[in-house]
């Protein structure tokens, strides 16, 4: 089995020595770290860059690092193809019987013989079934096709959702974000090679999506449409709108964006997961996720178009992540041609470029293929660390690669590389890493753990998805999970139990001055932040045309939101959390708070004034009673103390001490960065001894060396002047000189005695060998002990509970709420659909 089974580094292939033209036992081993600083992979078909790619995504698995997989070609759903028992009849149903029909075999025959090759490739590897057994369990596997249903389809109107990043704070982002989703947009309806400096319907939709977002406002593509027509400003720069742009040609955009939103064919892309980029890492429990995008069946615009809002989406999750030194995450993209040109501006570049240069801080590391090198924005890859280059087709691939790769690290050997490219084989790749001081080096790949069957079609997703137990709901179901995994499981910020559902409503239920309350009663008006109709789909009413709003009505609720304070100086701890509750019926008897609980609010996002001309509902007695409020503060209170109790992850022998935002699977990831660091102290003593042990050696073997061919051309002379010798005897006898027989034999005993001497140094070498031989193997066993105790201490973790103390509880919030509803005519009645966010933010 690998000695790399617990160890923190990955497990990539063998070293290759090029004078011998094959592998050494010497493992490459691979910080997954460095790839915070990002990864390039290139090689021409056949170079086994695929391999090494699904290799370096079986070891993110592994190590429970999450990934989001993007694949153009198909060949990454061999990711679920893992078989710990390695039988045949697992290996079966992926056979290919074109290929098995021409070596004139059958298909379980080819099954049989796959699984053997299987079996004796992972044995030469050091893997196995511990392996194959732990991949199994160690994510979870989903494969997506956006714009279809073979997979897991995706839903892309999520991405005109507010990203929920302040404006302020955010805005060049947000703006960049927002130029490349409406490109993107635009390219999809067949609007190419546009310059968003200079393109109207760029201009347009950018300032309607800008002017949602900045006010905290989504946006789907049917209100987008909506307001193409009829935008909320009057202005566009220092034109009035319509000059800018008429009212008809408005009108000619809102059809062609309408024509695409209603075909049959678009259908599919509003179903299915959203692009919620925390639940496609980890699910409910916080188990890490490989999430693999199959986008080989889209075409040119329709790839572009979802690769651009994939990344936006990954990137607005990575700005609302902690900064981390560590891999939090891994987003590979399988062929990066034509997504980052070195000239031309599509829509995904933008995107790309920004998280090259800025995902480090965020522990998030981006591993980009390509088959071909050459067009490539070599300026943007130089912000990648690790290089792994494999065969290249042609002479111009290689000066490319060369150029790209000094321009990354100017102080590359150019002699050396271009020496080290000519050695390149099948699965020997070249790695350059900047965080490795040993400079360039030669690989061998290390087998894959899963079956390398070659791209899959269509037709295959749901058989495979099936395999990796990911069902067509089942993700889907716990889209709003993935967020809650990445935080505490204590019961913080926001269950929501209010309805979202219409209500009923009189006109005489209404006034329209607002109720006045009682002296020191505080009021506060929540923000209307969903559009119509989001607001109607969120509600379920069903509306045929375009909806009838009469207004707004606000109704009162009670507010409640305090703060608890949690301090431990021995866990470093400082912590807080807020509690918030929205409760909008009269309580009897008991109030139980944890069934009103709400999103918390900030004081920003609570609006200082009704909105004009809005109307209100009365104020029941209960909500107008000062001391009754008073007890429901005190209980408030109380109970935010009962139930404050939290639970702390703990690490005492790394001395690693999380916070309760943290998952399991972030605190792991932490003890797995100390460890690592940790490791890293010892291994290095532990090398400087067996490499002063290694270099003794190594020179005792160089003299002994020297004494055997220095004995060896002793045993050579003597046998020349033996034979000599003996020549002469031969002709004393016929010639009539006499010549010595003592002589000879003194020859004879001379060369024996060479002999002897040559073997006893060639037999010291040997022991010398066997000695150096040794020696390593005690080095990998040292080191694997070493990786065994440090992967133990990673598991060493205990839960600590950890309550509140009174006076670190204090009030936030506490007063009566004004709720903001729609008042939507439905046939010849009036409905009251929630304009407020219920689901949580």
């Amino acid at each position: 089995m690998s000695s790399n089974a617990k160890s923190p580094l990955f497990y990539i292939g063998k070293k290759f020595d090029p004078a011998q033209g094959k592998a050494t036992a010497d493992q490459v081993l691979y910080d997954p770290a460095d790839l915070t600083t990002h990864g390039f992979v290139t090689g021409m078909t056949g170079s086994g860059k695929t391999g090494l790619c699904i290799s370096i995504l079986e070891e993110a698995a592994l190590k429970g690092i999450p990934a989001i997989i993007i694949d153009p070609k198909g060949d990454l759903t061999n990711l679920v193809l893992h078989f710990p028992d390695l039988a045949p009849k697992d290996f079966e149903p992926w056979i290919d019987p074109e290929a098995a029909r021409r070596e004139g075999k059958s298909v379980p025959e080819m099954a049989e013989a796959t699984a053997q090759n299987w079996q004796k490739g992972l044995t030469d590897a050091g893997l196995g079934r511990t392996e194959l057994l732990a991949l199994k369990d160690a994510v979870d596997y989903a494969i997506y096709s956006p714009g279809s249903t073979a997979g897991i389809p995706v839903n892309i109107l999520s991405s005109f959702a507010s990203p929920g990043l302040p404006w302020e704070e955010n805005s060049e982002v947000l703006r960049e974000k927002i130029a490349s989703t409406v490109t993107a947009l635009l390219g999809l309806v067949g609007m190419n090679d546009i310059d968003p400096l200079r393109s109207r319907e760029h201009i347009l939709l950018s300032n309607l999506v800008e002017n949602a977002w900045s006010t905290g406002k989504s946006l789907d593509l049917s209100e987008l449409i909506l307001q193409v027509q009829k935008p909320p400003f009057e202005r566009l720069g220092a034109f009035p709108l319509d000059n800018f742009f008429p009212e008809k040609d408005r009108f000619g955009l809102a059809i062609l964006l309408n024509n695409f939103l209603a075909s049959p064919s678009f259908q599919v892309w509003q179903e299915g997961q959203a692009l919620d980029v925390a639940s496609l890492l980890y699910n409910r429990d916080g188990k890490p996720r490989h999430s693999i995008f199959y986008i080989a069946h889209l075409g040119d615009s329709e790839r572009m178009f979802f690769v651009t809002l994939l990344f936006a989406a990954i990137e607005t999750w990575m700005r609302s992540q902690r900064g981390t030194s560590g891999l939090r995450a891994l987003v590979y993209f399988d062929e990066i041609m034509g997504y980052l040109p070195p000239v031309q501006n599509p829509p995904s570049r933008g995107i790309m470029l920004r998280m090259l240069k800025q995902a480090r801080a965020f522990g998030v590391g981006l591993l980009l293929a390509t088959q071909n090198p050459v067009d490539l924005d070599y300026k943007a890859l130089s912000n990648a660390g690790t290089w792994m280059i494999g065969r290249l087709q042609t002479e111009q691939d290689r000066d490319r690669l060369l150029e790209g790769l000094i321009s990354a690290d100017s102080t590359i050997d150019r002699a050396k590389v271009k020496e080290l490219f000519s050695k390149l084989g099948k699965r020997v790749f070249l790695l350059h890493n900047v965080h490795d001081k040993g400079g360039p080096k030669l690989f061998q790949t290390r087998f894959a753990l899963n079956y390398l069957a070659g791209p899959m079609t269509r037709a295959q997703l749901p058989a495979l998805n099936q395999l990796a137990g990911a069902g067509k709901t089942a993700p889907i179901a716990e889209q709003q999970a993935g967020v809650s995994a990445l935080t505490s499981s204590q019961p913080h910020e926001s269950i929501v139990t209010a309805s979202s559902k219409p209500l009923t409503s009189s006109p005489s239920d209404f006034t329209a001055a607002q109720p006045a309350m009682p002296a020191g009663i505080n009021e506060y008006y929540l923000p209307n932040d969903l559009g119509i109709k989001e607001a109607i789909d969120a509600a379920g009413l069903a509306v045929n045309g375009a909806p009838n709003v009469e207004g707004i009505v606000y109704r009162p609720a009670l507010l409640a939101q305090a703060e608890v304070r949690y301090l431990n100086r021995r866990y470093n701890l400082d912590f807080g959390r807020q509690i918030s509750a929205l409760v909008d019926q009269k309580p009897s008897g008991l109030l139980r708070w944890e069934q009103f609980a709400w999103n918390v609010f900030t004081p920003s996002s609570l609006q200082q004034m009704p909105l004009p001309q809005a109307k209100f509902s009365q104020v029941p007695g209960w909500l107008a009673d000062g001391r009754q409020l008073k007890e429901l503060e005190k209980d408030f209170l109380e109970w935010v103390y009962r139930s404050g109790n939290i639970k702390l992850r703990v690490n005492e022998t790394l001395k690693v001490y999380g916070n309760p935002e943290l998952s399991q699977a972030e605190f792991r990831e932490m003890c797995s960065n100390a460890a690592r660091e940790a490791m890293k102290a010892e291994q290095s003593k532990l090398d400087s001894v067996y490499r002063k042990k290694i270099a003794d050696l190594d020179k005792k073997i160089d003299r002994q060396k020297l004494e055997v061919e220095e004995q060896k051309g002793e045993l050579d002379s003597r046998r020349l002047e033996e034979l000599s010798t003996g020549g002469e005897l031969i002709l004393s006898l016929f010639g009539g000189r006499k010549k010595s027989l003592s002589s000879s034999l003194s020859k004879r005993r001379m060369t024996s005695k060479a002999k002897s001497d040559y073997e006893q140094e060639l037999k010291e070498l040997e022991t010398l060998q066997k000695d150096y031989a040794a020696l390593e193997k005690d080095y990998q066993s040292a080191l694997k002990d070493l990786q065994d105790a440090w992967a133990e201490k990673v598991n060493d973790v205990t839960e600590i509970p950890l309550a509140p103390a009174q006076k670190d509880i204090h009030l936030d919030l506490f007063g009566v709420a004004w709720r903001p509803y729609y008042l939507v005519k439905v046939g010849n009645k009036t409905q009251e659909v929630p304009a407020f966010k219920q689901a949580p933010r």
